[in-house]
């Protein structure tokens, strides 16, 4: 399943993507990803914001959520594509998912002013944050 979605009424067009099965097996915008810029986006409160919901791989951080897995070991479970599709919209395989989508401008409600339009992340902060998550291979 190929997905290209627009920005608003400009229909400025998002990188697209192909779906397999549960995973997005390249990177968006063919784009590298850089493992400390991804755990600054998970560890920032305002832009990732993943450790309100998931307990983060470094325990000094505060504030912890629980209601997601935990990161600590996700490069265990899931690889970069399975990574990569739940942060793109993992509503796409679990519609009932609290998961918020981060590439995804359709179709959403409630969304703050300064994200109206446009993707919560970048395909760039994407590709950052999925090659940190693929790293997290300790239990």
């Amino acid at each position: 399943m190929a997905l290209a979605l627009g920005i608003g009424s400009a229909a400025l067009a998002l990188e697209t993507y192909e779906v397999v099965g549960d995973a997005i097996p390249r990177p968006i915008g063919g784009l590298a990803g850089d493992v400390e810029r991804g755990a600054a986006v998970v560890r920032d409160r305002e832009r990732g914001n993943c450790l309100i919901c998931h307990e983060g791989a470094d325990p000094s951080e505060p504030f912890q959520g629980s209601i997601g897995p935990p990161l600590k070991g996700v490069g265990l479970r899931l690889d970069a594509g399975q990574i990569r599709l739940r942060l793109v919209d993992a509503s796409l395989l679990n519609p009932r998912t609290v998961m918020p989508p981060y590439f995804r401008t359709e179709n959403l409600h409630d969304v703050v002013v300064a994200y109206r339009g446009r993707p919560a992340l970048s395909a760039q902060e994407i590709e950052d944050v999925v090659v940190y998550l693929a790293s997290l291979k300790d239990d």
